[in-house]
């Protein structure tokens, strides 16, 4: 036979050539198969057989499941060794589970476990696996394995062994699942036995009946006889009473058995659509949740199979889900626990009110409530839907709401009492309102019910004892904050009974008010045992109900628990619960009538703050409580119909925001206008009096007001838009979108965040492929140490604000995970290109500069000796940014200090501090007047040269700072670490939706930007020009963020005219706005407790106020003390840095001072007994804050140790401070997110003001910076100029300090801007008319002339001293000189009219103008802020009046501002403007300018003077220049009277106006720039305006210019003389004495021989060696001798001794002499006087040395002083070229040269300028 091996290496090479081998091998593989198919034929007919012969045997044992009857039987023998068996049929697989289970050491084990396969067609059973430890057995059949068949084997032996011995043992079965449906087989019918009786099943009686005969068993009579009937349908509704105090105390089993037992009877009750009976509910309040039943829901445990398998078909997947998620945070509350919570609020002093469970489960507290509390209302939260269900059927009468307490919408302030066990874990819910707090699920339980409790409410609830325990303490902190802790009781581990779990219960009364202070309660603390358990606990040991001890907890990890104490749980709480201290009022009614009012507990459907009626009663909500209103039969009548129209309003809005079918909105709208119609016919129009009278206190009131378009004078205009058309843009649903980056734009709109998960679950793309697609769009904010942590945040927001910083972090994050490597690149490329030194502006004193490199540059300056640079040091303060420089005075031989760089009279290093702390030197001579008062005088002389010197010190210190190459280097970077690192951001607000807007009404782009920077920024400063639309942005910024969830209150601070006309247009853009308007009225004291009222408790999107009226509104006195706490704090710390320092004795007493007022402030406070109790601005949770026309707070308090600065705010004024501490309270609660301020003239007068809105709006990137001091910025952004000059009113002179520039501008303008959202007009495209600027000028009268030239005499008889200042000074002349462009006559009524005077000109277009527009009935503006009426003097105002009525002007058509003195009259007026009633306005810019909205008709505005602030003269354009001009083309007139200060006043403010636009608009601003600044004219001015010359300014400039170079060159060779003096005699002698000094210490120092124990004296020619011997010797020498002169007593190592008496000092002094005498100071000491001596003799090498510097330094001394004595006067050319240019203007204006170059001429010894005559002519 041939081989057919594949092995054999012939077998393929055969195969493919030789046939007969091939046909062959075909034959043999034919013949081969049907042999192995034979073999196993045979096999497989053997195996069936055995598979039947099992199938069988099962049938025997289980006959219904192997029929398919049932699935399932759990049996038993009689006899108790054997164990219990299970068998399962899987109707899914296929397959039969049986299996033996016992209990070893409380652990369940099964065994042995067999597997068959079952076919019931063909009545085989295949065995699979078997398993049984025990034996150490495991068998499975795999027919890969070369021993299947031996397997199969052994598995039919195992299981026919196993099923013979069943059966022998006769095994019943003891409980079964029989299927309700032979086909599906998912739902079944469970059945119990007792042998052959069945006990329990909840299969109809008809069925059981039918299988019990079946199969041979007996229906017990616990089985009922009928199946159960429809009971009749109660007529009254019941609340359920627990009596049982046992209830829940059962076996797990029992328990199982009961929850189904009422889940089975609720399907029922809902089935048949009723309420339980008394009995039924018996069975209901039996239902005790999942909490320690996990057991039922784990389909591994056997001995719960059964259980299992039945919850699986009784609930529903949902059901089931949160029946099993229950199983770990649902807890039995024990009726004991209960019962006493109940007795404890009973102590405190509750009977009746609403009682919320905000967790309620099947309602326990319910069901326990005493019946002295019957009469309140109690509502309840419950999430799990069963328990919700089971809580309605068994407290009927309750307000139970099946949802999660998260998206429960109950009313604020609303509930006496909240009861309840709050669920605990370590999970969040999505609340909107609390998100922010990041709180767990137990801790947000507590933080919404504090809201939703009314102030003075309780507070009890079961919680975990990590509550009061977790090291944390901010939830405790937040809750203290809120609440106050009448006790806490902690239970023993088993007060609900399986967890083990210690548990406490709380009382809290919540507070009237926040109050900050942290109690006891609030910290942890260490029992003696060494437990960390609650501060309170460790006070209060008795409220622990047992002994704590060490455990494991139910996670594993090591805890502690609490052991009970032998005593009953009832008798330990009923002694606990009397400690309870506290007592709860009955709720407060607002009104304090005589008679009572009528209350009935509140309806939560009825909004708060308003309006209903029940049957023919008006009541009116207020929290927790309807009040009967007694109202007249009319008034009743219009309320009902004004609810009506409330209540079908509120519906429309409902259907419009929820997108209602549109035929159901039509059929509303008709509603509404039918329901309108009926009431305005009968009642007139809701705004009308009697309604508004009527109805004014209901929530809902504004919203009535805006359904009617009025006209001016209070007529029906028009029904408003809601009537016929969509009002509120419905809310886009995102189901579908396609790409990752549509899905950016909706999570930034919907979350105004990334949201990964969100955006994922819109797109149904992975969060993988999101983040990737998104790549550089959106970054990763690095979290290396965290990284679950994960923050997604948008490429703009990412890449802007501080890039240094982000940078820094994600190159440290870089550097452990190379994955943000990719923000490290971006942010390289956005980080602001590096500055160099050159762009970098640096001022002597700028903070920023470190103190050692201002010493270094001191030291440098001065050549300061080394001995003393110990004493002389520099040092800074921080708290009131003052630098100090020690011992000035100690380096007096300086020549550079007194005569270079100082003056005699201050030196270098005084005029060096003062220069770094921004002060212009003062030097002030002090003289007596006649009353013996000493009185400063400052001497202008030498003021003047001290202050050239400190120019010349700054000068130096600039030509200094950049020299050195590595200095440069330091500074550089330091500068740009600070102050160039920012990148603002810029907003887009592209992909806002605005859900609930009025559709009819579309934002601009620039209005979308400036909301997303609310949205995603800090505080903002809304800087848009007057007309940009601010009012809108904020209405949606605010609803936006209400929406999302980022703001709970906002507030908007509003000017008082406009409270109500903002009212309006909120609910115009959101008609379904719930605003609160508080009015004037609202807060007379009356009324001010309801407003407060409503104002914490209401739900609003908006509470919109006066800003007289915000002002009311006080911080709490808590804050108001920890404020001025800190600042004493502050000041303390301050004080002790300068005593330290030496500081300036006058810095330390101002803080004294301060110190001082602000403890009388604090005493105030504290003593305080607030009389009208009100609200606080923290209680009326204020979240947000929206200040319109923010300029109105400008006028804010600041420190500064610059004297007399313009521009700057050093008196406190009062509501700017009050704002700026609320500010400071936003920027705690929000981090700097909860302020916007709105203002079209952020900077109106001096740069300095940006520094003020900064405070505001910045004040944490200032500190950042360190600049929250004013001086630091000032020096670091500014450079002050102070001059000398006369005071305005002429009496004296007095230093001026300006800004004369600003510098480093790019850097302060991008940190200004990361809260300045800057528009003016020219970035804004806005539809405003085109404005047509007519400069009209006037030639001035001859009288005029005069009169101007009689100013400059006036002007210079006050520089002279020869006028009384009261009589006349430059603020008269200046104001005259503007009434005298105006009109002649204002300065004195006698003078002729001047008929071309600009009054009569802008008179003639007034008229010209009007007649051309009579037709369209065009409106003019005339601005006049000087000569505003008056009855008794001429006055600009009447005469216009006059001449127009004159020309035949109407009367009525002329009006003057001043007489609308109320809003209401200015209301009145303006609509008369509007409508072209009046036709010619007359005003000043302060009292019509802003809110001044009379644009409509307006043609032509008329300047007719000029106003100081380039602000004014925007808000004058702003009233025509604006949307809603019927007009495309306007005008507006300057008139000016040529040869006047007209034209110069318009120059100056331009010249401001530019600079502030430059400032404000540039991208890239220059780096410096001059500042504005207003004041009165300069005598200068003047001068040259009175001349009409302007040379004669020039003169005048050059003047004073002379004076000061020849009083500096004065001074120049004052010290040059000195110097030359001090070269030729005092260096020569001082260098010569310090030389023969010299050389006598050296001669001294050569026999000097080192000496260490005392040797011998020789005293009076005794030689003396005892030591003792030789200090009495001493002492007896001294007391022999009391002379002044120098006595001879003896010598001691080679020096001759000398002693005299000093009398002055009652000292002796001993004198040691060889060539040199060195003097020592004797005491009372025996030793002590040798020990000086010899002290003195060691020293000497030491003053050789001292000497031996101090002639290296008088050397160069006298070198510095030979060097500056050849120095020129540097501004000789200077001096030169002013005396030319003088003498040059002189000869052109003609004038004598000796009659008008003053004498600057200086005398010497001359100190004062001629101050005494001067002082004398004051007296």
């Amino acid at each position: 036979m041939p081989s057919y091996e594949t092995k054999d290496p012939d077998f393929y090479n055969r195969y493919l050539n030789d046939d007969d081998f091939r046909n062959s091998l075909v034959d043999y593989l034919i013949d081969r198969t049907y042999e192995d198919y034979s073999i196993s034929n045979d096999i497989f007919n053997k195996e069936n057989e055995e598979n039947s012969q099992l199938f069988e045997k099962m049938k025997k044992i289980v006959p219904r499941i192997m029929n398919e009857v049932s699935g399932f039987c759990n049996m038993i023998t009689a006899s108790d060794n054997d164990d219990p068996l299970m068998i399962l049929y899987d109707h899914d697989e296929k397959t039969i589970d049986m299996f033996h289970y016992y209990e070893v050491n409380g652990i369940e084990v099964s065994e042995p476990y067999m597997t068959f396969k079952v076919d019931f067609s063909k009545e085989v059973l295949e065995p699979i696996s078997y398993k049984n430890d025990a034996i150490d057995i495991e068998i499975s059949s795999d027919t890969q394995n070369k021993d299947a068949l031996s397997i199969k084997d052994d598995l039919e032996n195992y299981a026919n062994q196993w099923l013979d011995k069943l059966l022998e043992k006769n095994y019943i079965v003891e409980s079964e699942q029989v299927f309700k449906d032979s086909i599906n087989k998912r739902e079944i019918y469970h059945i119990d036995y007792d042998g052959s009786f069945i006990v329990y099943t909840d299969m109809p009686y008809s069925l059981v009946k039918e299988f019990a005969d079946n199969y041979n068993y007996i229906v017990s009579d616990k089985i009922q006889k009928e199946d159960i009937l429809i009971n009749p349908v109660q007529s009254e509704k019941i609340n359920y009473q627990i009596m049982d105090k046992d209830l829940g105390k059962r076996t797990p089993k029992e328990r199982y058995n009961d929850n189904v037992a009422a889940i089975r009877l609720l399907f029922s009750l809902e089935k048949q659509g009723r309420n339980a009976t008394k009995d039924e509910q018996d069975i209901l309040s039996r239902y005790v949740g999942w909490g320690g039943l996990a057991d039922a829901f784990d389909e591994s445990k056997s001995n719960w199979a059964n259980e299992y398998l039945e919850l699986k078909s009784l609930l529903s997947e949902e059901e089931y889900k949160s029946a099993r998620e229950s199983t770990l945070t649902s807890f039995y509350t024990s009726p004991v626990v209960i019962e006493s919570i109940y007795k404890a609020l009973n102590n405190l002093g509750f009977r009746h009110g609403n009682i919320l469970e905000p967790s309620c489960g099947i309602g326990n507290f319910f069901g326990m409530l005493p019946d002295e509390m019957k009469g309140s209302k109690m509502y309840g939260v419950e999430l799990d839907s069963i328990s919700g269900r089971i809580a309605k059927q068994l407290y009927q009468n309750s307000n139970i709401a099946i949802e999660g307490y998260e998206e429960t919408k109950l009313p604020d302030s609303f509930f006496d009492v909240a009861v309840g066990n709050v669920p605990f874990g370590n999970f969040k819910v999505v609340d909107k309102r609390y998100d922010r707090l990041n709180f767990n699920i137990h801790d947000y339980f507590f933080a919404k019910t504090i809201d939703k409790v009314r102030p003075n409410g309780i507070i009890a609830f079961v919680t975990s004892r990590y509550t009061m325990d977790k090291r944390n303490s901010n939830v405790r902190r937040y809750i203290k904050e809120r609440c106050e802790l009448l006790g806490a009781i902690r239970l023993p581990n088993d007060a609900f009974g399986d967890t083990k779990a210690v548990s406490d219960i709380l009382f809290l009364q919540k507070r009237e008010r926040p109050v900050l202070k942290d109690d006891d309660w609030v910290s942890t603390g260490i029992t003696e045992e060494g437990y960390v358990i609650n501060q309170y606990y460790i006070d209060h040991p008795e409220m622990i109900l047992g002994t704590i001890e060490k455990t494991h907890a139910m996670y594993g990890r090591e805890d502690i628990t609490v052991v009970g104490y032998d005593e009953p749980l009832n008798e330990s709480l009923g002694k606990a619960i009397y400690n309870i201290k506290g007592h709860i009022d009955e709720f407060d009614i607002v009104e304090e009538d005589e008679y009572e009012i009528e209350s009935i507990p509140a309806d939560p459907q009825v909004r708060n703050y308003s309006y209903t009626v029940i049957g023919d009663k008006v009541y009116y909500r207020e929290n927790s409580l309807m009040n009967k209103v007694d109202v007249g039969d009319t008034t009743f009548k219009r309320i009902k119909g004004m609810i009506r129209i409330r209540d079908t309003v509120r519906d429309l809005i409902t259907y419009q925001s929820e997108d209602y079918p549109e035929e159901m909105i039509a059929k509303k709208q008709r509603e509404l206008n039918d329901y309108y119609d009926v009431f305005t016919q009968a009642y007139g129009l809701l705004n009308s009096r009697g309604n508004t009278i009527a109805f004014r206190e209901d929530s809902s009131f504004y919203l009535l007001c805006s359904l009617e378009n009025l006209n001016e004078d209070g007529t029906l205009k028009s029904k408003a838009a809601m009537f016929t058309q969509r009002t509120i843009r419905k809310k886009k649903e995102f189901n579908n979108v396609a790409t990752a980056n549509e899905a950016l734009m909706v999570s930034l709109s919907e979350k105004a965040k990334v949201d990964i998960n969100y955006m994922s679950e819109l797109t149904g793309i992975s969060n993988e492929k999101i983040k990737e697609d998104l790549d550089g769009i959106i970054f990763k904010v690095p979290s290396v140490l965290n990284e679950e942590q994960e923050e997604y945040v948008t490429a703009d927001e990412y890449l802007s604000g501080n890039i240094r910083e982000k940078l820094e972090v994600a190159k440290m994050s870089a550097a452990i995970d190379p994955k943000y490597q990719k923000n490290v690149d971006a942010l390289e490329k956005a980080m602001p290109k590096e500055l160099t030194a050159s762009e970098i502006e640096v001022r002597l004193g700028a903070t920023w500069i470190p103190v050692e490199i201002y010493q270094q540059f001191l030291y440098e300056l001065l050549d300061t000796p080394s001995w003393v640079r110990n004493y002389t040091k520099l040092s800074y303060s921080s708290y009131n940014a003052n630098w100090n420089i020690s011992a000035k005075n100690t380096d007096k031989e300086s020549v550079k200090a007194d005569k270079t760089y100082g003056t005699s009279r201050a030196n270098a290093y005084r005029l060096m501090e003062d220069c770094l702390n921004l002060k212009q030197t003062k030097i002030f001579d002090y003289e007596y007047d006649d009353d013996g008062n000493k009185q400063a005088i400052l001497n202008k002389k030498e003021t003047m040269i001290a202050q050239q010197k400190q120019d010349t010190i700054k000068e130096s210190f600039n030509n200094w700072i950049w020299k050195d190459p590595q200095r440069r280097e330091e500074l550089t970077q330091i500068y740009n670490r600070l102050f160039n690192s920012i990148r603002p951001r810029e907003y887009n607000g592209d992909h806002l939706d605005f859900p609930g807007m009025n559709p009819e009404i579309t934002l601009r782009k620039h209005q979308k930007d400036a909301i997303a920077h609310i949205l995603y920024g800090q505080n903002v400063l809304l800087a848009h020009v007057v007309g940009a639309g601010k009012t809108f942005e904020m209405t949606a910024a605010c609803m936006e963020l209400k929406r999302l969830g980022l703001a709970q209150k906002p507030m908007f601070v509003v000017p008082n005219h406009l409270v109500e006309q903002w009212g309006a247009e909120f609910l115009q853009l959101y008609p379904s706005a719930n605003i609160l308007v508080a009015t004037k009225r609202d807060f007379e004291k009356k009324n001010r407790k309801k407003l407060f009222s409503k104002m914490a408790t209401g739900e609003y999107d908006a509470i919109i106020i006066g800003h007289s009226q915000f002002e009311k509104i006080p911080m709490s006195i808590e804050r108001q003390k920890m404020n001025i706490e800190n600042e004493i704090e502050e000041i303390t710390n301050g004080i002790s840095s300068l005593k330290a320092n030496n500081g300036e004795r006058f810095t330390i007493k101002q803080l004294e001072r301060t110190k001082k007022g602000l403890k009388a402030k604090l005493e105030k406070l504290n003593k305080n007994d607030r009389k009208d109790d009100l609200i606080t601005f923290e209680e009326i949770g204020v979240d947000r804050l929206f200040v319109d026309e923010a300029h109105f707070y400008k006028n804010l308090f600041l420190f500064t140790k610059m004297n007399n600065v313009s521009g700057l705010s050093t008196t406190d004024a009062q509501k700017s401070s009050d704002l700026y501490l609320k500010c400071r309270y936003l920027d705690e609660i929000t981090g700097g997110k909860g302020v916007v301020f709105a203002t079209g003239t952020p900077i109106s007068n001096s740069m300095t003001e940006m520094y003020t809105m900064q405070r505001y709006l910045q004040y944490s990137t200032l500190a950042k910076h360190n600049l929250q001091h004013f001086d630091c910025w000032a020096s670091t952004f500014g450079e002050t100029n102070t001059s000398i000059e006369l005071a305005p009113e002429g009496s004296r002179y007095r230093m001026k300090t300006r800004f004369s520039k600003f510098f480093n501008l790019p850097e302060l303008i991008n940190m200004f801007k990361e809260v300045a959202d800057i528009k003016t007009a020219d970035m804004l495209n806005l539809p405003v008319p085109n404005a047509h600027y007519q400069n009209v000028a006037v030639k001035p009268s001859d009288i005029q002339k005069e009169l101007v030239e009689s100013l400059g005499e006036r002007a210079q008889k006050i520089r002279d001293g020869t006028v009384d200042p009261h009589e006349d000074n430059m603020l008269k002349i200046t104001n005259d000189g503007r009434k005298l462009a105006l009109d002649q006559r204002l300065i004195n009524e006698l003078l002729p009219e001047n008929k071309n005077s600009k009054v009569n000109v802008c008179i003639k277009n007034i008229l010209k103008i009007y007649h051309e527009t009579a037709e369209e009935k065009s409106t003019q503006l005339v601005f006049c802020d000087m000569s505003t009426p008056r009855n008794d003097v001429f006055n600009v105002y009447d005469e216009i009046r006059n001449k127009l009525l004159e020309e035949g002007i109407p009367e009525s058509e002329i009006a003057y501002i001043h007489n609308a003195k109320t809003d209401v009259k200015k209301k009145e007026l303006f609509s008369k403007v509007r409508e072209g009633k009046v036709r010619i306005l007359i005003g000043s810019t302060g009292k019509m300018g802003a809110g001044t909205n009379v644009q409509e008709r307006l043609i032509a505005i008329h300047d007719l003077d000029c106003p100081w602030r380039p602000s004014d003269l925007e808000q004058r354009a702003g009233r025509i220049v604006r949307q809603g001009n019927r007009n495309k083309d306007v005008y507006i007139y300057r008139y000016v009277t040529e040869g006047t200060f007209d034209a110069y006043l318009y120059q100056l403010v331009e010249n401001k106006q530019k600079f502030i636009g430059q400032i404000m608009t540039s991208k890239s601003p220059v780096r410096s720039a001059e500042d504005i600044d207003e004041a009165s004219l300069s005598y200068a001015e003047i001068k040259a305006l009175a001349s009409g010359n302007p040379k004669v300014k020039e003169k005048m400039e050059l003047d004073t210019k002379v004076s000061k170079l020849k009083l500096a060159k004065a001074n120049y060779l004052s010290q040059k003389y000195d110097l030359e003096d001090r070269i030729i005699k005092y260096y020569p002698q001082k260098i010569k004495a310090i030389k023969t000094r010299i050389e006598g210490l050296e001669n001294d120092i050569k026999d000097l021989k080192p000496q260490k124990e005392f040797q011998q004296i020789k005293i009076k020619d005794m030689l003396i060696v005892d030591k003792k011997q030789a200090g009495n010797a001493i002492l007896l020498a001294c007391k022999g001798y009391d002379g002044q002169d120098k006595k001879y007593i003896g010598e001691y190592r080679g020096f001759d001794l000398y002693i005299q008496f000093n009398s002055l000092s009652q000292y002796y002094i001993m004198s040691l002499k060889k060539e040199l005498y060195y003097p020592v100071e004797l005491g009372n000491d025996v030793y002590g006087n040798l020990t000086r001596i010899d002290n003195a003799i060691e020293n000497i090498p030491k003053s050789l040395k001292v000497e031996k510097e101090l002639l290296q330094n008088t050397l160069q001394q006298l070198h510095n002083a030979e060097l500056e004595v050849e120095k020129p006067f540097e501004k000789e050319d200077e001096l030169n070229n002013a005396l030319k240019k003088l003498s040059k203007i002189n000869k052109e204006l003609d004038l004598d040269k000796k009659e008008n170059i003053p004498d600057t001429s200086v005398q010497k010894n001359d100190t004062g300028v001629g101050h005494k005559s001067k002082v004398n002519r004051m007296r």
